[in-house]
């Protein structure tokens, strides 16, 4: 793996240099992707379609960020149209499982939001850009959902299939090192910072790089073998981590931490006593890292980081809402539920309403929220089955120590980003995979009977 390993950081890191320095890069790159999974897809044998498919679509989700930041996709929700392409090229060559059906409910439910969007639309709103912005993440994931649900992998390609979400991640921590390579000159209060995210929207920014962090955390607790490969993961973790703490958007940051600690967990209760003394020691070594990180943040940030998370402003003082206005905007949705119980207000019309009430554009942060106020009880229906059939899938299967860390993804994602992004519906996904563990051939010695 090394060699391997370190010829794809380093040419991630080039690819960053490339896309900030050079303004025709950006698409060549988004087309050269497409292209180049396309026909890998294409051309692998029968038995590698799945982990080829898996691999294309977690590369994508990985890079959405950057290809956004550097506007080099055909369209903004570009990344999200070509995972679904690839999903639907997979389940021409390899089906999907007759017990998926719950994901199939889900598009179904999702389609009355859409007629009661068309009858509610404003005449001159686009239809297709405010339905299909907020329903592209649900059909993401449901489309992923179906796709993945008892599809057999090994350990060691659901590990190849994290790795390619990271990757892309590598790219975009270079990008925001170029594009801001001092913090301290645009950091000047506890507000989600833009010059620190590379002139782009903060909550996205920390959603990946927060995943960026749980890859080489996964990748330095089961994927490095020397010390060297330790050692460049972890600096890979830390570099991330300083660059998401430092666009002061708390959400993914914290997230990653709940995926870190979730997934440390399975992996120690399914160790023996020799790797959970492994365990312990790494642990503690990742915390001394992560403290040190984050010394580092506070004094690039002039602690003005420490009072972003203590949920104070620069002055010290104590915020009167510490969720950015979220809360104000969920209560706001749970009216629409309550107003239109039935099938609510329709896909994308609760920010029509606040622009007619507020008269400003203000999208909802949480996903649970948006699917009551616009689906009603469908939406209901809808959040049933994406909580309880990843359990039932778990009861038959327990061998995907990732299962918790990728559900608590999705879940604490959705709830401050909702699906802007394809990564927590193809994250989710990834929990239903059936994961196999290698075992090594027992070879016995043949015992020949004496005559």
């Amino acid at each position: 793996m090394g060699s391997k390993y370190l010829s794809q950081i380093i040419l991630h890191i080039v690819l960053g240099a490339l896309l900030y320095y050079f303004s025709f890069f950006p698409s060549l790159y988004f087309f050269s992707v497409i292209g180049y999974f396309l026909y890998k897809i294409i051309t692998v044998p029968k038995n590698e379609k799945t982990l080829a498919v898996l691999m294309a679509c977690a590369y994508l989700v990985g890079a959405e960020v950057i290809f956004r930041m550097t506007s080099a996709g055909i369209f903004y929700e570009s990344s999200k149209y070509f995972i679904i392409f690839y999903l639907f090229i997979g389940m021409f060559y390899t089906g999907i499982s007759n017990k998926s059906y719950p994901y199939f409910i889900v598009l179904v439910l999702l389609i009355p939001s859409i007629i009661v969007a068309a009858i509610g639309l404003n005449i001159d709103a686009s239809l297709r850009r405010n339905v299909a912005f907020v329903l592209s993440g649900p059909v993401c994931l449901a489309i992923s959902a179906l796709y993945c649900y008892d599809k057999k992998v090994t350990l060691q390609q659901i590990l190849t299939i994290i790795l390619y979400i990271g990757l892309p991640i590598i790219t975009l921590s270079t990008y925001l090192f170029l594009y801001t390579p001092s913090i301290k000159g645009v950091v000047t209060g506890t507000q989600s910072n833009f010059a620190a995210s590379g002139g782009f929207g903060p909550n996205q920014v920390s959603t990946a790089l927060g995943l960026g962090m749980f890859v080489f955390c996964v990748n330095f607790f089961l994927n490095s073998k020397t010390l060297f490969l330790k050692t460049l993961n972890i600096l890979l973790f830390s570099l991330i981590a300083f660059r998401g703490i430092v666009t002061f958007s708390r959400g993914g940051i914290l997230t990653a931490i709940l995926m870190i600690a979730t997934f440390l967990f399975m992996v120690y209760l399914k160790s023996n006593k020799k790797q959970k003394n492994m365990i312990v020691i790494y642990f503690f070594s990742l915390i001394a890292i992560a403290s040190l990180v984050w010394i580092v943040s506070s004094s690039q940030t002039s602690g003005l980081i420490d009072k972003r998370y203590a949920g104070q402003d620069k002055l010290g003082r104590e915020k009167e809402d510490v969720s950015a206005g979220r809360v104000n905007i969920f209560m706001s949705e749970l009216e629409g539920f309550i107003d239109h119980p039935f099938l609510g207000v329709g896909a994308s019309e609760m920010k029509e309403i606040r622009l007619e009430r507020l008269g400003k554009v203000v999208a909802t942060h949480n996903e649970l929220s948006r699917l009551l106020s616009e689906h009603g009880l469908l939406g209901i229906i809808i959040l049933l089955i994406l909580l309880f059939k990843p359990l039932d899938v778990r009861s038959s299967n327990n061998h995907n120590f990732f299962f918790y860390a990728f559900l608590a993804f999705w879940f604490a994602t959705i709830n401050h980003s909702a699906m802007r992004i394809a990564a927590p519906g193809f994250v989710y996904a990834l929990a239903l995979l059936n994961v196999n563990y290698e075992k090594r051939p027992l070879h016995r010695k043949r015992i020949i009977q004496p005559r």
